[in-house]
Parts: C-alpha cells; structure tokens; sequence
C-alpha cells in the first residue's frame, strides 16, 4: 500500500511538472541526483547525510551541521532535499559538501541511492519518515537519528490501522524529540530510545541574532522617528494581515512600519503601495536618504527578515489568517512582544508564548487595534511582553549540544 501511494504520487508529479514551475524544478532536479552522487561523492571519505524536507527543516538542521563541521572537519556532509523551496535556496549552501533533491522513496531508488551516497550515519529532520530509505539504512546497520521530531495522538503512527507502516519507527538508531508527549507516544509503541532536547530551531534563531547583518537602510529608517513613535517589523505578511496593518498605519503617525510581505511580486507590491496613505519607500530602491523620510518601509527581497526584526519594538508574523503563520521564534529571539491570527494551533511555540504573555492573537482589526494601543500607550507593558518572549527562546535553546553527547562520532551509537 505504501509503495503504490508513492507511485501514484510520482505519477501526479510528473503531470503537474507540465503545467507548474515547482513540481518541474523537482523532477528536473531529480534528474540530476546519480549524477551527482557519482561526480561529487568520493568513496574514500566518510559522509554524514543531513535529510531536510524544506527550508524550515533547513533551519532546524544547519546548527547541528554546522557544530560538526566545526568540531569534526573529517567529515563530510551530504544534504538532500525533497521540495524545491528548499533546495532552489540552499543548493549554494557552503556548509555542504554535497547538495541534491533527495528521489521518490521507491525500494529501487532507496538501495541505488544509500549505495552511490554510502553515508557512515544520518539525520532526518523533524517529519522525515520515508520507509524504504530508512529500512535501507537499517539493513545496512547504519546508525540514522530523527532530529527535532514532534509527535502527535492523530498520527498515523498512533492509529489501529497504522499497520506495516509504523514499523518503519523502529529504524531509527534514536530519537531526540521536542516535547515529553512525543517520548510518551512513542513508548506506546514500544519505542524507547528517545530523548526529548527540545528544538534545534531555537539554537539556530540564537545563532542568527548573533550574526545579524548590518542594514544600513532599515537602520536610517528606524533611527529618524520621534519619542512616542513605535516602529513594527511585519513579517511574512500575506494580503488578509496586510489589510490590518495598513488601515491601523494609515490612522496612526505615531506608529512606523517596516513591512515585509511573503510574496514580492510586482503586482503585490504596487497593491499594497495603492493603499498606503502615508510615505513609503521600498528597500530595493531606498538611499539612507530618502529610507529616514519614509514612513513605512516595504521589503521588497528575500534573507533580511530574520536580521530585520531587531529594529522593531513590536512584531507581527504573517500567515495566521491563512494556512498557519509564519517563524515566530524568528522574531521572538529579540525579545520584541509578537502579534499574529488566529491559525496558530499547531505552533508549540507560539502556544507556550500565548500562555506566557510574550505572543498576542488577534482575530479581527479590532482586536489588533486595541492590543496595538495598549502596546503604544504603556510602553512598560511592552517591554515585559517583549522580555518573556525573550526569555523563553533562551531558555529553551541548548538542543544541539544535548544531542552532541549522546552522538559518537565513532559509529558505536548511543553512549
């Protein structure tokens, strides 16, 4: 049954390749990936191979990449993605030796590719569970690690009629999860060698922070505003949190924006342009000039969020009033208080810091114009919200190096 939902899913790919540019650049890039394990691989070095479904995956992945190449230069590292976002960003990555899609997971493909890669161990990220991949390693007593793993009562994992399937848990040399549930899920199954470290993104959120990049413009814009001026940073704003934001804004000289849209197409630009009714400029046509005149700030490129969110006093992450937000760690690691919709349910960040007082759900404009003016009129109010965001990204980091002492890097598994 698994294998034939995953030939009935290449098949659907194959067809949307000839109609959408994603599912194309996916199958031309699986093309290409025997070619480069054979180019690229060099069979007398020892390759640990890092799985990373997207780029949030990326994200929770790189710090612990970038630890062993730091304090393990003798290997190397492989890199496979399964979805273009992830890989058409990061196919540069330095921090890789070798980077490629990573194939459908058919037995065939499995075993070709476990035997050009050869890695010594692997890391599956998070939801990565592809059987044939993973019993591939098991009979070859490859030692394979599920990093950041969350698990939830309606997985199938958990159903009566998981069957077969769930086997595929007990390939995993270990399991550093996110959370005690997930430890007490998978004790259901029989499943003990788990350790719960929390998640890897919380290090890597801490790790950018300190490595922000200077931005000359967005620092002009932030510096020329009065005393009782409050500058928010949107993020990933789609157009339903984009309506909020620009009617408060609108109404409202005492606040700055810097906003951040999840789409830059031309056609979305000049939309919001249209309905901003105060001065704007956009990042990619800004001079230290003419950024410290504007009013709201649109970014208008890709990369400079995360190092963006520093020059806000508030922050608002996008997505809520759609599919689900966006990265609030992201914005939260600067201890600013963090605003986003209602679609937040399955974010455990998010709805520890909803209960902590450092997030803040708003369903309606209403809801974020009340909380906007609180926010602007008691700045000490603020600031305690901003500081228990904070607070809670620290606390919580340290994942990479809880799974650095269980790992041996001798190939003996699990001290």
């Amino acid at each position: 049954m698994y294998s034939l939902a995953i030939y009935l899913y290449m098949f659907c790919v194959n067809v949307a390749s000839l109609f959408k540019k994603k599912a194309r650049l996916m199958m031309q890039g699986h093309r290409q990936v025997y070619r480069i394990l054979r180019e690229k691989i060099d069979p007398q070095e020892r390759y640990i191979w890092f799985h990373a479904a997207s780029l949030g995956e990326f994200e929770q992945g790189r710090p612990l990449m970038e630890k062993i190449r730091a304090c393990y230069p003798q290997y190397k590292i492989l890199l496979t993605f399964f979805s273009p976002s992830g890989y058409e960003v990061q196919k540069n990555y330095a921090g890789a030796d070798v980077i490629c899609y990573l194939p459908f997971d058919t037995a065939l493909n499995a075993r070709k590719f476990v035997r050009l890669a050869h890695p010594c161990m692997a890391f599956f990220i998070k939801y990565e569970f592809w059987q044939n991949y993973l019993a591939t390693l098991h009979r070859q007593q490859i030692p394979v690690y599920s990093v950041s793993s969350i698990f939830r009562p309606n997985q199938i994992f958990f159903k009566k009629y998981a069957g077969p399937y769930a086997t595929v848990l007990r390939c995993f040399t270990h399991f550093f999860v996110q959370n005690e549930l997930s430890k007490e899920l998978l004790s259901t199954k029989g499943i003990t060698n788990v350790t719960v470290v929390g998640d890897t993104r919380f290090d890597r959120v801490i790790q950018i922070a300190k490595e922000a990049k200077p931005l000359p413009l967005v620092e002009a814009f932030a510096k020329t505003h009065q005393d009782n001026t409050t500058i928010l940073v949107a993020g990933s704003s789609w157009q339903p949190d984009e309506e909020i934001l620009i009617d408060f804004f609108n109404a409202h000289p005492e606040q700055k924006l810097v906003l951040a849209p999840h789409v830059v197409s031309e056609d979305h630009l000049r939309s919001i342009e249209g309905k901003l009714k105060r001065p704007s400029i956009r990042y990619t046509q800004a001079t230290i000039d003419s950024a410290s005149q504007a009013e709201c700030l649109i970014i208008d490129c890709y990369g400079l969020l995360s190092s963006i969110y520093r020059y806000g006093q508030i922050a608002y992450v996008g997505g809520g009033f759609g599919v689900g937000i966006h990265n609030v760690p992201e914005a939260a690691v600067y201890g600013v208080p963090v605003i986003f919709g209602p679609n937040n349910q399955h974010f455990r960040e998010a709805q520890t810091l909803l209960r902590l007082g450092g997030c803040f759900e708003i369903s309606s404009a209403n809801d974020y114009h009340d909380l906007l003016q609180r926010f602007m009129e008691d700045p000490t109010f603020r600031e305690l919200s901003g500081k228990r965001a904070g607070d809670y990204i620290a606390k919580n980091s340290g994942a990479v190096e809880e799974i650095f002492k269980r790992v041996n890097f001798s190939y003996k598994g699990i001290e």
